[in-house]
């Protein structure tokens, strides 16, 4: 009788270190991943399937470090929390890893990078960062491009849960602008050549790196993704993935096959 008691004594201990909200089958522990629907080609839904360079990214990683994932759609503006306090393991949303963000969770390492621009109608003459003023402007709540556009100037900046929301907007001629991650800007152009958009302002610097976010208490968690990652890009998975969704932009030298990635310190 004590043999068995503990031996379940062993099973419950090894049932509790699962992460808060991760679930165990014989295929892998299974990690809640949060991520958007609406931001291509970086993170969007196809066929009612999460896809985009980042989750497939993710995707590669999980299956070489024995875990699977599953995809629930979550506005950004509450991502973050979620993860920190438990109802999500990752956050996977082009996620950049700024100084402020690093006070809540950790981050891996950096996959890609992108530049902040506006997508404005054709002649709206928005090409500068003084040009903003009384002009209504639209962003993602709690992104980074939300965090840009409160500094401009004059400018009156309306939040949106999501990509879709804003961009509707922008159509109907509710803005005079959208501030968005200039690859999925150029992917909503892509996709409705009959409307005259065209960018206007972009910021010259490049956005913090994009790392997946996972809870400061997880570190094994962490090491997994960046390993994986390391892993992904050293065999030139990570740069397919790259070229395989964004045909036109190129991956970024620290992500080239082989390359040393983009280190993303969480002090």
């Amino acid at each position: 009788m004590r043999k068995i008691l503990s031996t379940l004594a062993v099973v419950v201990a090894a049932t509790a270190g699962l992460t808060a909200c991760g679930s165990s089958d014989a295929a892998g522990e299974t990690l809640r991943v949060g991520t958007l629907a609406d931001a291509p080609p970086s993170i969007y839904l196809e066929n009612g399937q999460f896809t985009g360079y980042d989750n497939e990214l993710l995707r590669d990683i999980a299956k070489r470090e024995g875990f699977q994932v599953e995809f629930v759609g979550t506005e950004f503006s509450g991502l973050l929390a979620k993860v920190a306090g438990g109802q999500l393991d990752i956050g996977s949303s082009t996620i950049s890893a700024t100084a402020a963000r690093k006070k809540t969770v950790a981050f891996s390492n950096g996959y890609d990078t992108s530049y902040t621009t506006v997508v404005s109608k054709k002649g709206a003459a928005l090409p500068a960062a003084n040009s903003f003023a009384g002009k209504r402007v639209g962003v993602v709540q709690g992104s980074v491009q939300d965090e840009f556009a409160g500094k401009l100037a004059g400018a009156q900046v309306v939040r949106f849960p999501d990509y879709n929301a804003g961009f509707a907007q922008l159509k109907t001629g509710g803005l005079d602008g959208w501030v968005v991650p200039k690859d999925i800007g150029q992917k909503y152009l892509d996709q409705n050549p009959a409307i005259p958009l065209e960018f206007g302002y972009t910021v010259a610097d490049k956005d913090t790196p994009s790392a997946f976010a996972v809870a400061k208490s997880n570190p094994e968690l962490l090491k997994k993704i960046n390993d994986g990652l390391a892993k992904a890009i050293a065999d030139g998975t990570a740069a397919r993935l790259h070229a395989q969704f964004f045909k036109e932009a190129p991956v970024a030298k620290e992500l080239e096959k082989g390359g040393p990635g983009l280190p993303v310190a969480n002090s």
